[in-house]
């Protein structure tokens, strides 16, 4: 693959505020994977784009929540619920299944795994000390090998 203007500026993610925010493309897959508004619910006053912003943000820096920056993104405590919520709905499992497909599609593969490789191997677990005699000492679990010096 040749690098064009084109992907350099896809690459750099420029004009985006912060390099984790969602561009228009990638939003636009995730958008359709997260309800709006609950059924019967008040309506939404986060704006999800933000808030997913926001959540990776997080992710990429790694920095801890109460450091999330004011500018542009929902409060924290919104956003965390947010994130907890989607882990118990099942929202980030969907986002990821989603995204898998679509890579295996631009990779020129079919959307599922046709094949699949199952390698198992069996080992005894090593057992700690012996069986428990009574009166007596337990015994212990490594034994030392000791081996006679060459002369």
């Amino acid at each position: 693959m040749t690098w064009t203007a084109e992907h350099r500026a896809t690459y750099r993610r420029e004009g985006l505020g912060f390099p984790s925010n969602l561009t228009d493309a990638e939003w636009a897959v995730l958008a359709p994977l997260i309800l709006q508004e609950v059924p019967g619910g008040r309506p939404r006053k986060t704006d999800m784009r933000q808030a997913m912003n926001a959540i990776f943000y997080l992710l990429r820096t790694g920095s801890p929540w109460r450091y999330l920056p004011r500018d542009g993104f929902p409060p924290r405590s919104t956003v965390y619920n947010i994130f907890r919520k989607f882990q118990a709905d099942g929202t980030w499992e969907a986002i990821w299944a989603e995204l898998y497909v679509l890579l295996r599609e631009r990779e020129g593969r079919e959307a599922s795994p046709t094949a699949a490789v199952i390698d198992s191997q069996t080992l005894k677990s090593a057992e700690k000390g012996g069986a428990k005699r009574k009166n007596q000492p337990p015994t212990k679990p490594t034994q030392w090998v000791m081996t006679p010096a060459r002369r």
